[in-house]
């Protein structure tokens, strides 16, 4: 009685899957209508693809069940009209036995099976009912998996600003669609937090999530990581060995410090997102995969495509969707929520009881810049649960350089090229009436160059901002 009851919605009823049944023949609508009616489900009948078609729109079925060959828009162009529209959509083939090559095309294209006419009832009833069960199966898992995730998004990444607040508006849209995503930020600001929060909330998340450190390993080795290789590519493979990218496949790669990436690899890594393919060290034949990317920097991207350091169309493949990881110093109302956060956690791990912070060692986390951002707060409260005699964190438990902080009165080199050149670019806009194209006619550049430096160097066009 409870597994019944544990079964259904709270209205006490199951929910019953719906079922589109799509065929010219007016009698095999009714004959399934009959069938699958009879099974418990909620089924709809429609006569031609383009009917069906506007049915879907509408509606939202777990499964249609379409006939290949129909005058009009045929099954094959149904199921990816279909699939366009809702990718969850079960799509069964029915075909004559003469086109059962045609049905194992629609399943390479995304049809679940065929089903060959005249058919058998019985087998119908069979292949709907596993279908949907199946499908029921999955979307339980996944819910269970978002759950799951909810729970390490709360526990790992702490922030209520409206900074992370907006952040994690724009996660929710992006989430569970493909793109790959660029994850800008200072090191230490959560970008690799981030890039879990996105796998484990994804679709993907019952596949891999494999991350590798750009800045950390040599050339040849992230290569070899990265795409693997096999028996006897070069000194040393004994064996065969599989490479993140294919270990990824179904699910999400992290590329941590892409900008520190290699000219060579990054061409590797394009063709890759282009056409899925990936070739193993030492082999002539690719492996197809199925992976999303994302990339994570602390470097300026478009200068690095300025100076030839980054290949640009492999920035504009990356860069489908941006996020900004602010640092801590910009969202100083986070500082009071991590540090209550590491508190509660490092007062576990060491067996201590600590209730807090003194409001002056509060005072002194706010004035601290944290060039290390999270990473390095996440230190110092560490240290000082350690260190801390009491019920709460004092001031002499903080590091001395947190508590006489040495402030950055100088601006780097870089800093101050690179208001100079925006002055200097400000000006010929100013001077040109804000003719984009006469402007880096005048700086010697060509426009596409103008663009990226207008946009690293924050400047509004027009005149609006400056």
């Amino acid at each position: 009685m409870d597994e019944q009851k544990s079964r259904k919605g709270s209205s006490g009823k199951q929910k019953r899957a719906t079922v589109l049944v799509v065929d010219d023949e007016r009698d095999i609508c009714r004959a399934l209508e009959f069938i699958l009616s009879r099974d418990g489900y909620l089924v709809d009948t429609a006569r031609s693809g383009s009917e069906a078609l506007g049915m879907v729109e509408k509606k939202v079925y777990d499964l249609v069940l379409t006939d290949l060959k129909m005058e009009g828009m045929d099954g094959l162009s149904l199921l990816e009209e279909i699939k366009k529209i809702d990718p969850a959509t079960i799509v069964i083939i029915m075909t004559a036995y003469a086109s059962v090559e045609s049905a194992v095309e629609a399943m390479k294209k995304g049809a679940a099976d065929y089903i060959v006419k005249p058919f058998v009832n019985e087998d119908v009833k069979l292949t709907v009912r596993r279908l949907l069960e199946h499908k029921k199966l999955k979307v339980e898992n996944l819910a269970l998996r978002r759950q799951i995730a909810q729970h390490i998004g709360c526990s790992e990444f702490i922030g209520d600003s409206p900074q992370i607040r907006r952040i994690f508006d724009l996660l929710e849209k992006v989430i569970p669609t493909r793109s790959n995503i660029l994850l800008l930020g200072e090191s230490g600001t959560g970008k690799g937090m981030i890039a879990e929060i996105i796998h484990c909330s994804s679709p993907r998340s019952d596949g891999a999530f494999m991350s590798i450190n750009c800045s950390a390993i040599p050339e040849t080795l992230l290569e070899s990581e990265l795409f693997g290789y096999r028996k006897g590519a070069f000194t040393g493979a004994s064996s065969d060995k599989l490479g993140l990218i294919v270990l990824a496949d179904q699910g999400t790669l992290f590329l941590d410090e892409i900008g520190d990436m290699p000219l060579s690899l990054q061409a590797k890594i394009l063709k890759v997102i282009e056409t899925g393919e990936v070739f193993p060290l030492g082999d002539k034949k690719p492996v197809q995969t199925d992976v999303r990317i994302i990339a994570a920097t602390n470097r300026n991207l478009t200068e690095l495509v300025e100076e030839g350091k980054f290949r640009e169309d492999l920035y504009y493949r990356l860069n489908v969707i941006e996020l900004t990881i602010p640092p801590l110093r910009e969202r100083p109302e986070d500082i009071p929520l991590l540090t209550r956060h590491f508190i509660r956690e490092f007062s576990m791990e060491n067996s201590k009881r600590l209730n807090g912070i003194s409001d002056e060692a509060m005072e002194i986390l706010l004035e601290y810049p944290w060039y290390g951002n999270v990473r390095e707060l996440r230190n110092v409260i560490e240290r000082a649960v350690i260190l801390a005699d009491g019920e709460v964190i004092l001031p002499k438990d903080l590091p001395s350089k947190v508590r006489h902080p040495v402030k950055k009165t100088s601006a780097s080199l870089k800093d101050l090229v690179n208001q100079y050149e925006r002055k200097i670019i400000l000006e010929r806009l100013s001077e040109l009436n804000w003719d984009k194209e006469e402007a880096a006619r005048h700086l010697g550049i060509d426009l596409a160059t103008l663009y990226r430096k207008i946009k690293r160097l924050g400047i509004e066009t027009g005149g609006r901002r400056h």
